[in-house]
């Protein structure tokens, strides 16, 4: 059977053949050009469901234009005292604003507590947060903060791991069902049964997450034909 599934996932896999190297900058923190704050940003801002490429990209690089690249957020800290108002024109949904604000609370008073970079502090929450315990967790809390989100953040901070959007589980339950395997609609038992399949097939679960997305088709391109160009940038 892991021979079977391999076979599929190749088949997958081969359409994206930049894959590795998006998924090891992920896991180095270094998307974004290694900007905690943009990941931050580019976390909430996807957490309202629009596409990512064609909605929350391009606000992510205005807000970084505008408020990062002229030195009026420059980290964690400063986002936490940051005036959200001056940028709704930017993005006009005040639950990811408020998001963007609790996590970088909670992340510069870590940061203060274990005299610790940016890097470092959001990569040591990642490493020790939980997901099977997400909703104790200081920023998986914070309303509006789902396990989607919350495990998108952990990939962002450095872990191997998968989070359980709509394509995500239709990809990936469609590829089980080609193996003749059962699909896993719940979402906790779907990320531990992709985490077996990587084991079994030596993927990765980041990968396989990706890859999902990547092969997506829009219009007569998939998503990694049409977006190559910007995923080189973030």
């Amino acid at each position: 059977m892991p021979e079977k599934i391999e076979k599929i996932l190749n088949s997958y896999l081969s359409k994206v053949p930049e894959l590795k190297e998006y998924c090891d900058r992920c896991l180095k923190t270094q998307r974004w050009k290694g900007s905690i704050l943009l990941m931050i940003v580019d976390a909430a801002f996807t957490s309202i469901g629009l596409n990512y490429f064609t909605a929350v990209v391009p606000k992510v690089m205005k807000f970084k234009k505008e408020f990062v690249d002229k030195g009026i957020v420059k980290d964690l800290c400063d986002l936490t005292e940051f005036d959200y108002s001056k940028a709704f024109h930017i993005w006009k949904n005040k639950r990811s604003w408020n998001i963007i604000k609790e996590i970088a609370k909670y992340l510069c008073r870590l940061k203060k507590e274990k005299n610790l970079s940016d890097k470092e502090a959001f990569r040591l929450w990642a490493k020790n947060a939980d997901y099977k315990n997400f909703k104790n967790d200081p920023i998986g809390k914070i309303k509006g903060v789902g396990l989607i989100t919350f495990q998108y953040l952990r990939m962002m901070g450095g872990v191997d791991t998968v989070m359980p959007d709509k394509i995500v589980k239709r990809v990936i339950n469609e590829i089980f069902e080609k193996a003749g395997l059962k699909r896993e609609e719940n979402d906790f038992r779907f990320i531990e049964k992709v985490h077996r399949i990587s084991k079994q097939t030596g993927k990765r679960p980041i990968e396989l997450c990706w890859m999902t997305w990547l092969v997506q088709r829009e219009g007569e391109k998939l998503r990694i034909e049409r977006y190559r160009e910007i995923m080189k940038l973030i």
